[in-house]
């Protein structure tokens, strides 16, 4: 008896040695490792279609994960320089800005020279903290490309054996997770509904929005367009907030510069911009969980700053979790679960 209590005992010390040494181990890319699987929630029923064509569980895969390459790099490669020359063009312009002498022509109050040294003043600390700020983000991004890159490596040879063995990785899921199999297909189920919403509801809208805002900047040949569209793409990703964050401000600053037809015209887009997302959410967000939009933003902002940019998915995927576990308490029917009785 005392020899059967021992072994449990010291099968117990070296299991929870092997799991601190693991989590250590793990712990630089443990968020890259997450985001891979996440990633497979978005591409399984993509993977499933190439599958039926090509039996190959290795090519269908193989082909899936190169095409997640290509949406990713692709575009930092073409955007890249054009950011950083763009980010470096706005922070000089935002040293020689005058918005003081298109503000008296249009308020006489700012004929005061006190008054207009103070706003002049105020806009300058304004946008000289916004372009700082972009300009030494920026930079840590460039210095952080190296270990971005070996993140991003993680993440593509996770998504890869995860995507080829979902079916079998998911069944060895169910059986380590300590849960009766209704509150296992519940978790499973909200991982996928939530990254789904998430990614369609939020990520490819705001990316919409975005575009669509950054076509005005374009058309209507606003300063450091690509740059804009930019941040109004973040902008539109963030529930509640959009775009109009950013052509609000833009269309301000062009109308106070004189430039009416061009503040119009950017208004016109941003508008539109604003409201495609009546359209297309029903569209793409139809069959999938609906969170929320409170505790999305709640959920994406505090992953931002707790996880970085995997916190945009994350944040809600914990949120939407420990909703499942609050109706499960308050259900009673599985309260052996959180009680352990």
């Amino acid at each position: 008896m005392e020899d059967n209590f021992f072994n449990k005992f010291a099968a117990a010390i070296i299991l929870a040695i092997l799991a601190v040494l693991s989590f250590l181990l793990l712990k630089p890319i443990l968020m890259a490792i997450i985001f891979g699987f996440l990633l497979v929630f978005i591409f399984a029923p993509l993977y499933n279609l190439v599958h039926k064509k090509i039996k190959s569980k290795n090519l269908s895969a193989s082909l899936i994960t190169v095409l997640l390459s290509l949406i990713v790099v692709l575009p930092l490669a073409f955007l890249m320089p054009s950011i950083i020359s763009e980010t470096i063009k706005l922070f000089t312009l935002a040293q020689q800005i005058d918005l003081v002498t298109p503000l008296k022509n249009l308020f006489s109050a700012f004929s005061s020279s006190e008054l207009s040294a103070q706003v002049d003043s105020m806009v300058h600390s304004f946008v000289t903290r916004i372009t700082t700020g972009m300009v030494n983000s920026l930079s840590d991004f460039l210095v952080n490309l190296p270990n971005m890159a070996l993140q991003f490596t993680v993440v593509l040879f996770t998504f890869f054996f995860v995507l080829r063995d979902k079916v079998e990785f998911m069944e060895y899921v169910r059986s380590v997770l300590p849960f009766p199999k209704e509150v296992c297909e519940r978790l499973i189920k909200a991982t996928r509904d939530v990254t789904s919403s998430v990614l369609y509801g939020q990520v490819i809208i705001g990316l919409i929005q975005g575009l669509l805002a950054g076509t005005g900047f374009f058309l209507f040949g606003v300063s450091n367009p690509l740059l804009l569209m930019i941040l109004a793409i973040a902008a539109g990703i963030l529930p509640i907030i959009g775009p109009v964050l950013v052509w609000v401000p833009v269309a301000i600053y062009l109308l106070v510069s004189g430039n009416s037809f061009s503040a119009i015209g950017v208004t016109i887009f941003g508008i539109a911009s604003s409201i495609i997302d009546n359209f297309l959410r029903p569209v793409l967000v139809s069959r999938r969980i609906k969170m929320n939009s409170l505790l999305v933003l709640i959920g994406m902002i505090g992953g931002i700053i707790l996880f970085g940019v995997m916190g945009i998915v994350l944040g809600p995927l914990i949120i939407a979790y420990l909703i499942i576990f609050l109706e499960i308490y308050k259900n009673k029917k599985l309260s052996g679960i959180v009680t352990g009785r």
